[in-house]
């Protein structure tokens, strides 16, 4: 059976087309180009203990993040490395500050890529030939991450403060010098943690080069406020092509940044869209308990991933359309329930009954799906309309 989805019709449309960028490998995963924009994520844990370290690398995986960034503060965790890079089922790479020894350490390690922050390694211009030479001889990339909490003095001095021209003018010239030694396996970030800031940064700097570019709010706060923040950021920027390769920054589990930035790629039509639930806020036309019955719809399917739009409404106001525009949906009141298929009414069933019809209807449809070959793991979303 043929299921004809309510989601965007491929290609899905988008606000922008991509920038254009030179593409790059970080170990399997393609960089810029016209490769898809990456999640990237990165680990709590300490790098020298492996095994917590490969577990929470497991999880992140299994959320969909597409590469992971781990500390190496230490000689303990630089000496993890070999061991981390060859069992991560997803490319690694090595967050470099302060000692340049560890550059060199992760590269021979099989990191597929270093992280290397100009404004903080000791004499880090002077190093620039050497880890270019060792970088392409094991066909390393690199990252040259430039964030306003650790920029070099002399643009502190020169700018006052970090501003987008400082960041930008940091980037440029250590590109520069990587260009020089005939090396162009690098991205660019430059993060800070206004969001102003760091839009106006990154507009700057893509149209200085062709250098793809890592996105990310530094610092960016709790859960919530960090992901307003990341999501306004990386939405100007993405909705303008702008942007190869995201990091959401929370403090939060990293898993909970994976799923934020998975979330604002879909939100754009820059990742397949994914189950997702589209249930009103509720007012005083509410027949029903909206509330209770998005949580448990969302609870019910939890660890499905398919493309299909459930909407989940409280009112005759918006419930019969939004319900008819999605692939199934409810439209509630007077303690019943009209349970939409494809745009058709197929029953009305009792309040008591509306979440389990609901999930029945969509484990029936994703079963079909998975009988097409189409993806049925995962985890859903929620809009609110």
């Amino acid at each position: 059976m043929t299921i004809n989805l309510g989601m965007p019709p491929l290609p899905p449309p988008v606000l922008a087309p991509r920038r254009k960028t030179r593409q790059i490998k970080v170990g399997k995963v393609l960089v810029g180009g016209d490769a898809p924009i990456s999640v990237q994520s990165m680990t709590t844990t300490l790098t020298s203990d492996v095994n917590t370290t490969l577990q929470q690398i497991a999880e992140l995986t299994a959320a969909g993040c597409d590469i992971v960034r781990v500390a190496c503060p230490s000689q303990d965790d630089a000496d993890a490395l070999p061991e981390i890079a060859r069992h991560s089922q997803i490319p690694v790479i090595a967050d470099i500050h302060f000692q340049p020894k560890y550059v060199y350490a992760a590269i021979e390690a099989g990191c597929a890529a270093v992280r290397v922050n100009p404004g903080n390694i000791r004499k880090f211009d002077d190093q620039v030939k050497q880890i270019a030479a060792a970088a392409k001889d094991h066909g390393t990339s690199i990252r040259i991450g430039v964030n306003a909490g650790s920029l070099d003095p002399r643009l502190l001095e020169k700018y006052g403060k970090a501003t987008p021209e400082a960041l930008v003018e940091s980037a440029v010239w250590e590109a520069s010098l990587f260009e020089e030694h005939d090396f162009h396996d690098f991205k660019i970030s430059v993060k800070h943690n206004d969001p102003v800031v760091m839009v106006k940064a990154y507009e700057m700097l893509s149209e200085r080069g062709d250098w793809p570019l890592h996105l990310g709010v530094t610092e960016a706060g709790p859960a919530f406020q960090g992901t307003i923040k990341s999501a306004v950021a990386f939405g100007s920027l993405l909705s303008r092509g702008i942007g190869d390769t995201i990091r959401v920054s929370l403090s939060a589990p990293p898993v909970e940044e994976v799923k934020v930035g998975l979330q604002i790629l879909q939100s754009l039509n820059l990742r397949e869209r994914k189950l997702e639930i589209v249930s009103c806020p509720s007012c005083g036309r509410a027949q029903v308990d909206v509330y209770t019955l998005a949580e448990q719809v969302t609870a019910g399917l939890e660890g499905m991933e398919v493309p299909l739009r459930v909407a989940v409404m409280g009112c005759v106001v918006n419930g019969p359309g939004e319900a008819r525009e999605a692939d199934l949906g409810v439209a509630s009141g007077n303690g019943k329930g009209q349970i939409f298929v494809k745009g058709e009414v197929i029953k009305t069933v009792p309040e008591s009954k509306i979440v389990e019809t609901l999930i029945e209807e969509a484990m029936r449809i994703a079963e079909e799906m998975g009988e097409s070959g189409e993806t049925v793991t995962g985890e859903p979303t929620v809009t609110v309309s």
